[in-house]
């Protein structure tokens, strides 16, 4: 958070204004600015890291690059622990010249879908995949999970394998990345957006959802719960309705911000960055907010499902919290300078000649993610059923 962000971002961000807060920059003033802003803005417990980064590096201790590092990181263990199934694009586009049956789901935000896609994709968010796959997929057919790089294929493919969706599901290695790099050719503006469930497909996410909620202890309480720890001094409350931002847009509970689920779990520090917080979510029907819990619920946070969803209400009508539709993919290409970053995508939208070295540099940071955790004393993934 920086401090030109506070006054803003604060308020969402750190709910509860007796958390304790740690600040900390590069050397600079920013550190005493933002912790100036907060104090200001009633946070009573707030602290500067003496030395910031570079004590800590000092120490020994490890530092990451680049944005979403506990997500991506994530996605990156997910794969090492459950063995997921993966084609490369090379690959994937000789069994589309031979005409295999394939259904390929680009599980990124219909924003980024939108602005490139592999040929014959359909849109189909990572939070969406299993409340929509069900009517969308052929038995026969291989089901293709891509994103733009690496974890949302990752989550998306292991979110329809433990559904029990009845086809072979697999991620595209590197996604959009991938593909260029493979000097294969993407699609720009398509809106092959997957549709709304129908009943039958619904009743299947539904049944499917329940199962994983039982294999993954995915608990449910009511608002009366809600309403209590609202009032608890001692720990932070984060409310998310895991909807489609055009759901949201047409009605929502009071205090639920809007973050689709594919979009938390990709993104979680983005939305909730108090250690220790309980997070609860909510939807219409219980699936997608049950997938997204099981995930949150791996990565460490004490998550809880909304039992009556949103259809108890009352629902408001509010979008100035509806969250930016991607946030923008960074590539680090000094990893020890943490703000040595530039966007991929929009490199390749430029034509630049640096895009395929940052394509390259970005991919490669992100697998190094899991050496990093290795080696890293302090970060731990408290995790359900893993070894």
């Amino acid at each position: 958070m920086r401090a030109a962000d506070a006054k803003s971002a604060a308020p969402i961000l750190l709910p509860r204004r007796s958390t304790r807060v740690v600040v900390m920059d590069n050397g600079g003033d920013e550190a005493d600015n933002l912790r100036g802003i907060l104090a200001s803005d009633g946070w009573t417990n707030v602290s500067i890291l003496e030395g910031g980064i570079n004590s800590w590096r000092d120490a020994g201790y490890e530092l990451y690059s680049g944005v979403s590092v506990p997500s991506k990181l994530f996605g990156e263990l997910v794969e090492r622990q459950y063995g997921t199934p993966r084609v490369s694009a090379t690959e994937l586009h000789q069994w589309m010249e031979q005409k295999r049956p394939l259904t390929i789901l680009d599980s990124r935000t219909e924003r980024e879908f939108h602005q490139m896609s592999i040929p014959t994709a359909r849109s189909c968010p990572g939070g969406e995949l299993v409340h929509r796959a069900f009517d969308l997929v052929d038995e026969e057919a291989t089901i293709v999970v891509n994103c733009a790089g690496r974890t949302r294929s990752i989550l998306g493919t292991e979110s329809l394998i433990r559904a029990g969706i009845p086809s072979r599901v697999v991620a595209l290695e590197n996604g959009t990345m991938g593909w260029e790099l493979a000097d294969l050719t993407l699609d720009h503006g398509e809106a092959n957006f997957a549709p709304t469930p129908t009943p039958s497909g619904r009743k299947r996410a539904s049944l499917a959802a329940t199962q994983v909620a039982e294999r993954f202890n995915v608990r449910r309480i009511n608002r009366a719960t809600i309403n209590q720890w609202g009032t608890d001094e001692d720990r932070t409350l984060y409310l998310f309705d895991v909807r489609t931002p055009h759901e949201y847009e047409k009605g929502h509970l009071l205090d639920f911000r809007n973050a689709p689920g594919g979009q938390l779990v990709q993104n979680t520090d983005e939305y909730a960055i108090t250690r220790g917080a309980r997070l609860v979510l909510a939807d219409d029907d219980l699936t997608r907010s049950t997938m997204t819990a099981s995930w949150l619920l791996e990565m460490g946070w004490e998550t809880y499902v909304l039992d009556e969803g949103v259809n108890e209400g009352p629902l408001e009508v509010d979008t100035d919290d509806l969250p930016l539709d991607t946030p923008q993919v960074v590539v680090p290409h000094d990893p020890d300078t943490a703000d040595s970053i530039l966007g991929t995508e929009s490199l390749v939208r430029a034509g630049m000649p640096a895009a395929r070295q940052a394509m390259q540099d970005y991919l490669h940071w992100e697998v190094g993610l899991v050496d990093q955790y290795d080696r890293d004393d302090l970060a731990r993934f408290t995790s359900t059923g893993w070894a």
